[in-house]
Formats: structure tokens, sequence, C-alpha cells
């Protein structure tokens, strides 16, 4: 019997402190960089309060960032709106691709995850589900409360604490989240043992990506960018 089916049900059953526990390699990253986010947002004018209700409804670093930097320059409601509409799109395709593994749910724990995933525990909960059938809820319900949490309190202590850096980028806090980013992408690479198909959709990725972004947008291109890597990767691993 293939392994992935023998190691599904326990899959299916793994608890929330196990999600708790896998969440911990981004913490570091979630600290900084929403530390950074959290004084860059004061900067912009914002209030604790409106730096909490940020996180906790918008919840996604870059949009926040963009949000903090748009209201800064005096930006229209609606062109903040719109801006974050489309550099959020991706999040379609992060839930689509995790959405075989929690089919066994019901509607309403699919919208939770869905609502709470980010790249980050997109990037832990594909690495911890390759080559399984099912998802553990209560796993997934512990790894997303976790960064979620984690967010709202980095973005707090930067609004509270953010007067007194002039400049985060002296101190790192600029590159936490592509470390972050550096290091999951290892951890899943290392895991798959497919070094081929994982090359040729990363070089893919790049490419589309800069072509996109010198001939469109930033986000068009990295939007752009995911499709055609992703339908490469597939078609790649079907005829191989």
């Amino acid at each position: 019997m293939n392994q992935q089916y023998v190691n599904a049900p326990a899959a299916r059953n793994e608890p929330f402190l196990l999600g708790v526990k896998d969440c911990l390699p981004t913490v570091l990253g979630y600290l900084s960089i929403g530390f950074a986010a959290g004084v860059v947002e004061k900067t912009a004018g914002m209030s604790l309060a409106e730096i909490a209700l940020l996180s906790i409804f918008l919840y996604a670093g870059s949009a926040q960032f963009i949000v903090a930097g748009m209201l800064a320059s005096g930006s229209p409601a609606f062109a903040i709106i719109f801006t974050v509409f489309f550099v959020n799109l991706r999040h379609l395709l992060m839930s689509a691709a995790m959405s075989p593994y929690f089919r066994h749910l019901p509607a309403w724990k699919n919208m939770l995850i869905g609502s709470q995933l980010t790249d980050e525990t997109f990037g832990v909960a594909v690495t911890k589900l390759t080559g399984r059938t099912q998802g553990s809820f209560r796993w997934m319900l512990g790894l997303n409360v976790t960064a979620y949490l984690n967010w709202l309190v980095a973005n707090l202590a930067g609004g509270v604490f953010g007067h007194w850096i002039d400049s985060p980028e002296k101190y790192g806090l600029d590159f936490a989240l592509p470390a972050m980013f550096i290091g999951l992408f290892m951890l899943q690479w290392l895991e798959r043992s497919k070094f081929r198909v994982d090359l040729a959709v990363a070089g893919c990725a790049v490419a589309t990506a800069i072509a996109g972004t010198m001939f469109l947008s930033k986000s068009a291109g990295v939007l752009i960018a995911i499709i055609i890597a992703a339908s490469v990767g597939v078609w790649m691993e079907k005829w191989k």
C-alpha cells in the first residue's frame, strides 16, 4: 500500500499543540517583521487601536506596509482598497492549493482555515502535508492561531516602542521576512527530494516575475509567475 495512505489517518488527527510547535520557526520572523510593520504604521499616524484593528482584520504583512505608506501619502480610501485587493489575490491560489487536504471538513472549518492562511503558514502546511491525503483541522488551527496572535502582538509592540527606532533596516528587520521564506523553502525542498522539478519551477517563476514586473507591475508579475510556474510544475510531475 502507498505510504501516503498509511499516514493519512495519523495526519488527520494531529493535535492543536503540535500545530503550535510547528509554527515556532516562523515566530522570530513574525516578531521582527511585525514589529517593523508596527513602527511604520505608527509613523504613518495610526493609533494603537487602529494598528490592532488593521492586524486583526487585514492580517497581511505586505498589505499593511502598503496601507501605512498610502495613508502617509494621503491616498484616497478606494485606491488603498483596490491596491490591497490585488496584492492579496495570491491568497486565492494558496487556499485552492490547500483545499484538497481538508475536503473531509465542513464548510465553516474550511472558511476558518482559509481566513487565517498566510504565506508562512501555507509554507509550513505544504511541507507538513506533502505525501499525505488529509490534514488535521486541530493541527492547522494551532498553526494559524499561533501565527495570528504572534503577528498581532508584534504589531502592537512596534506601535508602542517604535518611536525609539528611526531606521528598522539598520537592525536587519527588513530582511527578517525574506530570511524566514528562505528557511521554509529549504525545508520544503529537502523534504520533497525532487530537485530537478523544483529548480525548473523556481527558474520559471523568477523569469516570469521579472518579465511581469518590467512590463506590468510587481503584484501582477508575482501573480502571473505563481500561475505559470505552478502549471509548469504540474505538467512536469504528470509527464515525467
